[in-house]
């Protein structure tokens, strides 16, 4: 039994089925595919096929070297070889099933550039575009928000692209239902389920895992507003997503203020409180897959809430620069987002409160005249919640920051971009950095430029997620371990309901979804063998 059908409870259901075991996958949501299904998908592996075949040298070595020379003593590194020895053939086996099809993007860095390990490009990959029409009524099942995607990340400029495909092809798949990024990724896992037998049977949501004699025997579950029980012979695999929509669980645990996640507001920790009652370890509590957020209020979920949006491109382009309240830069606006959750998280015991929280993106009419925020596009008319002044004090008044300091802070990062060195906090320095910005430009001019030219504008940054990424303890066969470190028998973990295999590093685009593949397949094929019963 699989509680959860995300891309990770999806690869569990295919490699238990292909392992000889019958499959039971529910779903809470009346939709399934969960933060997978809304995310860019692209998914972060070491030493694989395609990058061998185009020369890039990689192995399980560095991967490890990688990881832990970013690590501060939460990864176990037994569950860690686990994720980086079993990433390939996890490939290899959702790729023979046709259950996935993904294209290297060669120049796509590592976030880390400067570790041991780290490679400058293929570890991140994007997949094909997918025919939704091959789902059939399930098509429709799928979660999504906002109109479906039709290029492949790496057509974008968040995988580097320009973002323009001919009109005539854009055509070509609207018509034909082909779609891109998280939904190309869930859409084909769904796919080869449905060709194996195993529907996922939705609005269906664990409640409580039956323990006998020691042993996970089944659930108890949830549907139509009544509680019935689930007997599950090989066990129980936990799927679900994070807690970072749940207050008391983050107020709990977690290090800092979450309070703008970019996740689908479903992922309450519901798994986590079911392992938690069968006596599960935890691990990473405190952490998350942070980035920080732009709300928009015009922007809802179907249940009512403001929708996040995970600000990544915005704060790397020339003219442009973040501050706190004090009206001062406090970081490398470049920098990768779930890093940057470090500075929005300093704490001043003076004030006993965080001075980088909220945070606001200045920038100008360079940056207006040439670059996006968000979905507004240059020329459109600005909502109401982007504030606009002739003056940097003006603008400083009107969003509460220190009206002396803004223009001071201004003053010096034009001297620095000038320069094209950010002698402060090193913007531009990197690969990574330069990705993001504007690719007509070279070198650090990609995200150095002057915040120059009035207007001036400014909107709230706040810190969110994508996911938690703490949660149930696991061993390195996906086996949920309780306080001791002792497997509770029949109790499998995969996703973002357990504690990260990679602790609280983000190795690079797609390093959520990496692990949390290669942890559905270990799960469903340990399961499916009973290897702790």
């Amino acid at each position: 039994m699989i509680i959860g059908a995300g891309a990770a409870g999806l690869t569990a259901a295919l490699a238990a089925h292909e392992s000889g075991a019958s499959v039971r996958l529910i779903e809470k949501q009346k939709r399934l595919g969960g933060t997978a299904a809304i995310s860019g998908g692209v998914v972060w592996l070491p030493d694989h096929d395609q990058m061998a075949a185009q020369g890039i040298e990689d192995s399980s070595a560095d991967a490890l070297a990688y990881f832990l020379s970013l690590d501060h003593g939460e990864i176990d590194e037994a569950v860690l070889s686990a994720f980086v020895t079993e990433a390939g053939p996890m490939l290899s086996f959702l790729t023979g099933l046709d259950a996935i099809r993904l294209t290297m993007m060669p120049d796509y860095p590592d976030y880390y550039e400067d570790r041991p390990g780290a490679k400058t490009g293929g570890r991140s990959l994007d997949n094909e575009l997918f025919d939704f029409k091959t789902l059939g009524q399930w098509k429709d099942w799928v979660f999504a928000h906002g109109p479906a995607p039709r290029m492949m990340l790496r057509e974008t400029p968040l995988g580097g692209g320009s973002g323009l495909v001919d009109p005539a092809e854009m055509q070509r798949r609207e018509t034909e239902d082909l779609r891109g990024w998280g939904q190309a990724l869930v859409g084909r896992l769904l796919k080869a389920c449905l060709d194996r037998g195993i529907e996922p049977v939705l609005g269906c949501g664990g409640y409580r895992l039956l323990v006998e004699n020691g042993r996970v025997t089944g659930a108890i579950v949830e549907r139509g507003g009544e509680r019935e029980t689930i007997t599950a012979r090989n066990g129980v695999i936990l799927a679900t997503g994070g807690f970072e929509w749940n207050d008391a669980v983050k107020h709990a645990f977690l290090r800092g203020p979450l309070d703008a996640p970019a996740s689908p507001p479903t992922n309450r920790g519901d798994g986590l409180k079911m392992a938690m009652a069968a006596g599960a370890g935890l691990g990473n509590m405190t952490s998350a897959w942070w980035v920080p957020t732009l709300a928009i209020p015009e922007a809802q979920w179907q249940s009512g809430e403001t929708r996040n949006m995970p600000v990544l491109i915005e704060r790397t382009l020339p003219h442009g620069i973040m501050v706190n309240r004090e009206g001062k830069r406090f970081c490398n606006e470049a920098a990768n987002y779930s890093a940057l959750a470090g500075a929005f998280h300093a704490f001043d015991p003076a004030s006993y409160a965080y001075p980088n929280l909220p945070a606001y993106l200045i920038f100008d009419s360079h940056y207006r005249e040439r670059y996006p925020l968000s979905s507004i596009m240059p020329g459109t008319p600005l909502p109401e919640w982007v504030a606009q002044a002739g003056s940097l004090e003006e603008l400083a008044a009107q969003i509460g920051v220190d009206a002396k300091n803004l223009p001071a802070t201004v003053n010096r990062f034009n001297e620095l971009a000038e320069q094209l060195d950010d002698q402060d906090f090193g913007r531009g320095k990197t690969g990574y950095d330069r990705f993001y910005g504007d690719r007509s430009r070279d070198g650090a001019a990609a995200t150095l430029g002057g915040v120059t030219k009035a207007p001036f504008y400014a909107v709230e940054i706040r810190m969110g997620a994508l996911g938690t990424n703490g949660g149930a303890k696991t061993n390195a066969q996906a086996q949920i371990v309780d306080v001791d470190g002792e497997p509770i028998a029949g109790l499998f973990g995969a996703g973002n309901v357990i504690g990260a295999p990679t602790g609280s590093v983000y190795a690079g685009a797609g390093g959520t979804l990496g692990p949390a593949l290669t942890f559905g397949y270990i799960a469903g094929r340990a399961a499916a063998k009973r290897v702790n019963q």
